[in-house]
C-alpha cells in the first residue's frame, strides 16, 4: 500500500471493489458477523459469497457488531508507524452502527490528528465518499480538502435498495422508517431509501413482482439525480449478480455515467437486507 502522510480508513461496509481499495490505499477495518458462537471479520474470515450461500441455508441467525475503540486504535498506531501524520476516517452512518463512536473514542488517544466523517449511510454510498476524499488526497488536498469532497460527494447522493423480502431488515432490527411494510412482508418487494440527513432507512414503494421492482428502482433513482450532470453511479447486489449486470448495462446505454461499478453487498450489511437484493446509488459532480 502506499505511503500517504494523511491515512484514510474507513469500514468493511463501503463495498468498494478491492482494486479499487488497493489503487487508492484505503484502509479497511472489519465491522464482525457473529454466527451462533463464531465470530467472523467482515471480508476477512468470511467472503460475501459464501456468506449469501449460508444465509439461505443455515438454520441458525446471524447478527452483527461493530468494531471496538482498540480495533480503531490499533490501526491508527498502524498507520502512524507506516508513517501517516494525520488520518481521515470515514465510516458507516452512526444511526445505523456504533462504529462512528468506537472511531471517535479511539481518536484521541492517538497523538496525530484524526479527522472522523459520519457518512450518514452505507454500502457505496460510503464507498462513493471515500474515494472522493481519496481523489481529493491524489490530487493533493489535505485532510480538510479530503473531508470536504466527501461531503459533497454525500451532498448529491441517491441511494435506493430493492429487497427480495423484508424478513431479514426486520429480523436485523434495522428497520427503522421502513416499519411501514410490517404486515405486507409476502405481498410486496419492497423498497427502501438512506436519507443522508438523518442517516436512516426509510420506505419506498413497494412492487407486486420483481421485475416491477426492479424497473420502479431505477426510475426512482434516476428521478432523484440531475441527469443532465456527470454521474458516478454503482449497481450492487446481494448475489444476484445477473440483475446487477442488466442494471448496469441499461443505465450504461441510458446514461453512460462517468463511472459506473457493479460490487457485491458485504455480509454485515447482507444480515439485514437478506439475498436477492439490488441497489442504486450514486452522485452527481459539477
Amino acid at each position: 500500500m502506499p505511503d500517504h502522510k494523511i491515512a484514510l480508513i474507513t469500514d468493511s461496509t463501503c463495498d468498494l471493489p478491492l482494486d479499487l481499495r488497493e489503487q487508492y490505499a484505503v484502509n479497511v477495518i472489519p465491522l464482525m458477523v457473529i454466527w451462533g458462537d463464531e465470530p467472523l471479520r467482515d471480508g476477512v474470515d468470511i467472503q460475501p459469497e459464501a456468506f449469501y450461500d449460508r444465509l439461505v441455508n443455515d438454520p441458525t441467525y446471524p447478527t452483527t457488531s461493530q468494531p471496538t475503540p482498540q480495533d480503531f486504535l490499533d490501526i491508527y498506531e498502524r498507520v502512524r508507524g507506516q508513517g501517516a501524520q494525520e488520518i481521515v476516517v470515514i465510516t458507516i452512518s452512526s444511526a445505523m452502527s456504533g462504529t462512528y463512536e468506537s472511531a471517535q473514542m479511539a481518536a484521541p488517544i492517538i497523538d496525530i490528528p484524526v479527522h472522523l466523517v459520519d457518512s450518514k449511510s452505507n454500502s457505496m454510498s460510503l464507498g462513493w465518499q471515500v474515494l472522493a476524499a481519496a481523489r481529493a488526497r491524489e490530487a493533493g488536498g489535505d485532510a480538510a480538502a479530503m473531508v470536504a469532497a466527501a461531503d459533497a460527494a454525500c451532498k448529491t447522493m441517491a441511494y435506493i435498495i430493492t429487497l427480495d423480502t423484508l424478513e431479514y431488515l426486520h429480523k436485523g432490527g434495522r428497520i427503522g422508517g421502513a416499519s411501514a411494510f410490517i404486515g405486507t412482508l409476502l405481498n410486496f418487494k419492497p423498497q427502501i431509501t438512506v436519507n443522508h440527513e438523518t442517516g436512516m432507512v426509510e420506505a419506498g414503494r413497494r412492487s407486486r413482482t420483481r421485475q416491477k421492482a426492479l424497473d420502479a428502482l431505477y426510475d426512482d433513482f434516476f428521478a432523484k439525480l440531475d441527469t443532465s450532470k456527470p454521474m458516478r453511479i454503482a449497481v450492487l447486489h446481494n448475489a444476484a449478480l445477473p440483475e446487477a449486470e442488466a442494471m448496469a448495462a441499461r443505465v450504461q446505454e441510458a446514461f453512460a455515467p462517468r463511472e459506473l461499478i457493479i460490487s457485491i453487498v458485504s455480509p454485515v450489511l447482507g444480515v439485514h437486507t437478506g439475498p436477492r437484493a439490488v441497489a442504486l446509488v450514486g452522485y452527481t459532480e459539477d
